[in-house]
Order: C-alpha cells, then sequence, then structure tokens
C-alpha cells in the first residue's frame, strides 16, 4: 500500500519529526552501547533479549579490543580429531572467554572431531579446505591480533625430486581411492585397515607398510595410499630412494598477502564490505540450512575496528533462533562491516570467566565440539622507571 502525505505538514514540522528521529536513533545506539560492560581490559559482554522475525531470541555478544586479546584457535585434546566441550578446552588453555569455532564430524567413530574444513594452528595444516568455504584467519603480531575472513581453498602436494603428487586430504579418514597425508598431531597411528603407507622421518622414507594403521613418527609423517590409489609414486617412493621427500601448500583465496597463523572453517560468509552477502549457495550448503531458525555462532569485524563474537540461542521457548540473513542484517546494525557463520546448532557455545553464559541447545547441555576460538589477555607491558 503506496503511503500519501498530506501537505498540511510544513517545512518545519517536518524538520522537527526529522530531528526527532534523529535523536531516537542516537538513543537506540546508546542503549545498545550500554548494554555492554566491560569485563577485562579489552573484553565486553552483552546479553540481549530481542524480537526477531517475530520470535525472541536470547542474544550473548564479546566486543573485543584486538590491541588488548589475542585469539587462537585449538582443537579438541590438541589434536587433530577427537571432541572437548568448549568451556574445557578454554579452561586447559586459560582463556578468558572462548566461542565454539569450526565445523567437525559429528558421530560416534574413532574420527569423531575431524574439522569439515580448514584448520591450521600455530602454522601446522590439520585439515584440508572444502568447497571454497568461508575461513576465518588469525595472526597475533606483538602489539595487536589481525583477523581476515575470506573463502579459501587449500592444496597440498608432496614432491620428490622432479616428481609432484597432490594430496587427497590431510588428518582424515582415508578411502580406498586417496593419497593422504598424516601428522603427528592425528595421534599416534593412522587408523588405517589397509593400503599402502610411507613413514617419512626428516625427509626420508624409513619404511614402508602394506598393513595399514601405521605408527606416525613424531619428527616426520606418513604418506597412505588406498588399494585403488593407482599412481606413478608405487613405481617411484622406495626406501632406498636419494630424493628427499617435501610438503607444499598453497592459498587460493580472497585475502591477499595475509599470513595467518590459526584458521578454522565456517559456513557462510554473512557480510562483505558493509553490504549482506550470503554465499551458503556457493559454499554448497543447503536452503534448509540457511533459512531455518537455528541457534548460531558467528564473528564479524567491526566499523570502529573491535571484533564481535555472537552466539544466538535457539530450539527453545524462550529463544527462537535465528537463520543467516536475520543474522546477517543484525549483524549489519551493530556496525559489522564482514562477517561469517560457523558451527551452530547444539554446538553454539560461548564461555566467559569460568562458565558458559549462553543455553546450549541438547538436552544434555554443552556438546563436544571439534575446536574453538579462545580469547587471552595480553600481557601489559612493564611500567617505566623514572629516572
Amino acid at each position: 500500500m503506496n503511503t500519501y502525505i498530506r501537505p498540511i505538514y510544513t517545512f518545519a514540522r517536518s524538520r522537527s519529526l526529522f530531528f526527532f528521529l534523529c535523536v531516537l536513533c542516537n538513543l537506540c545506539g546508546q542503549t545498545l552501547a550500554q548494554d555492554f560492560k566491560t569485563v577485562h581490559d579489552g573484553i565486553e559482554y552483552a546479553k540481549v533479549s530481542k524480537e526477531i522475525g517475530g520470535l525472541n531470541v536470547n542474544i550473548d555478544l564479546l566486543r573485543l579490543d584486538l590491541k588488548k586479546v589475542r585469539l587462537d584457535v585449538h582443537h579438541a585434546m590438541d589434536a587433530a580429531i577427537g571432541t572437548e566441550k568448549t568451556s574445557s578446552i578454554a579452561m586447559r588453555h586459560g582463556a578468558a572467554a572462548a566461542i565454539n569455532a569450526g565445523f567437525f564430524r559429528l558421530d560416534t567413530s574413532i574420527f569423531a572431531g575431524d574439522a569439515a574444513g580448514t584448520l591450521m594452528i600455530d602454522g601446522d595444516l590439520l585439515s584440508e579446505s572444502r568447497d571454497s568455504r568461508s575461513a576465518i584467519l588469525i595472526a597475533n603480531a606483538p602489539g595487536a591480533t589481525r583477523v581476515v575472513l575470506a573463502n579459501l581453498d587449500i592444496w597440498a602436494n608432496m614432491h620428490m625430486g622432479r616428481f609432484s603428487y597432490p594430496l587427497n586430504g590431510v588428518n582424515r579418514e582415508r578411502k580406498d581411492n586417496e593419497f593422504v597425508l598424516y601428522t603427528p598431531e592425528f595421534g599416534r597411528s593412522t587408523l588405517t585397515s589397509s593400503g599402502t603407507e610411507y613413514i617419512v622421518r626428516r625427509g626420508r622414507i624409513v619404511k614402508i607398510s602394506y598393513s595399514g594403521s601405521s605408527p606416525i613418527p613424531a619428527d616426520g609423517f606418513v604418506l597412505s595410499a588406498g588399494d585403488k590409489w593407482n599412481d606413478d609414486p608405487y613405481k617411484r617412493l622406495k626406501v632406498t630412494n636419494p630424493s628427499r621427500i617435501v610438503l607444499r601448500r598453497g592459498f587460493d583465496n580472497n585475502a591477499g598477502d595475509f599470513v595467518a597463523e590459526d584458521i578454522t572453517n565456517g559456513v557462510s560468509q554473512l557480510i562483505s564490505g558493509s553490504q549482506v552477502s550470503l554465499t551458503w549457495e556457493k559454499e554448497k550448503s543447503n536452503k534448509a540450512f540457511a533459512e531455518t531458525r537455528h541457534p548460531r555462532t558467528a564473528v564479524a569485524k567491526l566499523n570502529d575496528g573491535k571484533f564481535l563474537m555472537i552466539t544466538v540461542d535457539g530450539r527453545s521457548e524462550s529463544s527462537g533462533g535465528i537463520s543467516l540473513q536475520d543474522l546477517a542484517e543484525y549483524l549489519l546494525s551493530l556496525g559489522a562491516v564482514d562477517a561469517m557463520n560457523l558451527d551452530g546448532g547444539g554446538s553454539t557455545t560461548m564461555f566467559l570467566d569460568g562458565k558458559v553464559v549462553n543455553t546450549p541447545s541438547d538436552k544434555e547441555g554443552e556438546r563436544k565440539i571439534g575446536d574453538a576460538i579462545l580469547v587471552t589477555l595480553r600481557k601489559k607491558p612493564p611500567a617505566k622507571s623514572k629516572k
């Protein structure tokens, strides 16, 4: 229905109305600012309950000054597989705050907790990328932490002399037709049942096994080829081969030359350049995932330079969850410049000062997850002595 404004509104009255609306908007912004309470130098926390899309939602927010805190990705049990509660990971590492992070394999197998996309910790690649999905890239410099949100592809190759062979995966269950790398972070052995496995130490093949489940050397790695993986390495990879084996990786992304220490995965991008930008279709997710009101975990870079972590509770009478579109629009209203969605649903967890502050949706309570982003206070430099 079109709205018709009668000409009885004079310029003066219109100007007054405009002024009133401006004041109202400013008050709304001030109210939002007042919701945040400083809990540590560099960490502000807010709990908000509001109606979005006709349902009430409970929202927990952490607003961080990246000059005063650092961000680190940690996997459950400090390994490449396995699961652990967000709160447990945070407490083990002495974090002030944390949220659950990347998507992961959620089942009862021995591979539970395997990242369902990129995972890199302290520069070590623990899991390969998947479907050019969204990722958060973190670098902790001495003066401040830098964060980039980007769509990411990682490739990894094994080089031996003039020969190069692409790897199908890193630290995960290997299929019969795949060539997979296993590093010490995966565990004591490859957990395979068959195939040809090349145990490498200091760049040299020290043993070839044909029975699977090879031990992974602490100072090396294992290259595992499935029985149906037919490629030239069968002919060239030998214990007596003089060529050194070198692993190389590369990044195809929109993050420029940014060098990250830690990376974890998400689906999907929410905001790019201060505009709503949902990429779930490009990232091969589905409409139900995007549009259903799920519990959500997300991160955002704000226009004032601060960094935001957010959880939205769902699947309860008190909090109805949120779609990706509504989540993006809400983050935009908070001043988000770039934002991405992390693992949600029953995984959604926010930890602060020794306790979980949101309400996880699983009936058992907090869920064990694959990896988390931890917030740690930076140590203040010592005061300069007076002369």
